[in-house]
């Protein structure tokens, strides 16, 4: 799911004829890597690079409080998508200086600060950009993403479900006030999901998502999917990125904390930074780690 679509290039199927092809040489049975279907990492776009070298150069110039405010917004922004959060923080916080009342800018930093694990300085920035922009897109979202990591879960579940209120289509908004839910009942979370679901175009492929949280797909079936019917506008990359992030949900939920990490560490092995997929994978190896620890 994304806070900032970009695109990807595929590259799964050299790897795939490659691990065949090994395993017809030698005589042996596909190994499990073969299973796993891998996707070049997403690369920068040549655009990208070209419009922060502009950027660079245009704010030596003069300009008014207002022009320079925008051009670190939208040079932090440009960061972001390249996976440059410092360099991105410190521009979304330039932006502010100027001009402190862009709800983006606001939004933004608190992905980061959640990324960080740093909550109060992620709500502060969440409630800013509510403030500005009350029906802002994402803010309910991401502050509802931030409470659940700080297992917050009643005040998450409320900002999911006012954020899924607005767009009881979206198959990705149903998966996370799902995932909030299960920490507080996990038998009327499932009751929930059933009952959201209806709401889903089946053709999409979050819907594919959503069955496998209530267990109409096994795992098997639901990687054989994943690569399947992309749209115009979709790529592998991005899918994969969504596809492993969630199955790494799975397995935490079924008590498979090993099979979670290895998930969640194929979601970071696509690049797709500005995807909340790719944003929170990290921290979601970081709660995997400590929960083994602590057993």
């Amino acid at each position: 799911m994304q806070l900032v679509r970009s695109h990807a290039i595929l590259g799964f199927a050299i790897a795939s004829m490659f691990l065949s092809g090994c395993a017809s040489l030698t005589g042996q049975q596909p190994s499990a890597i073969s299973q796993i279907v891998l996707a070049e990492p997403e690369r920068a776009e040549f655009r990208y690079e070209i419009e922060l070298a502009r950027l660079d150069q245009i704010l030596t110039e003069d300009l008014s409080t207002e022009q320079r405010a925008e051009l670190y917004y939208r040079r932090g922004a440009l960061y972001d998508a390249v996976g440059l959060s410092t360099l991105a923080r410190m521009d979304f916080t330039r932006a502010l200086e100027y001009n402190p009342r862009l709800a983006d800018a606001y939004n933004f930093l608190g992905i980061q600060y959640t990324q960080l694990q740093e909550f109060d300085y992620a709500y502060e920035a969440f409630d800013s950009a509510i403030e500005l922009e009350p029906k802002h897109n994402y803010a309910y979202l991401n502050r509802g993403i931030a409470e659940y990591y700080d297992s917050r879960f009643e005040l998450s579940k409320e900002d999911l479900e006012y954020h899924l209120e607005r767009e009881p289509s979206d198959p990705y908004r149903v998966i996370w006030l799902y995932l909030t839910s299960v920490d507080i009942n996990n038998e009327q979370a499932k009751k929930a999901l059933s009952e959201n679901v209806r709401e889903l175009d089946k053709s999409e492929w979050g819907y594919q998502i959503v069955q496998l949280f209530l267990g109409n797909l096994d795992v098997d079936e639901f990687r054989k999917r994943m690569t399947q019917q992309l749209g115009e506008d979709e790529q592998l990359t991005e899918r994969l990125c969504e596809a492993y992030f969630y199955l790494g949900k799975y397995m935490q939920l079924n008590n498979k904390p090993l099979d979670a990490m290895n998930y969640f560490k194929l979601a970071l092995s696509t690049n797709v930074y500005e995807f909340v997929e790719h944003r929170y994978a990290s921290v979601e190896l970081d709660r995997v780690r400590q929960s083994l620890i602590n057993r």
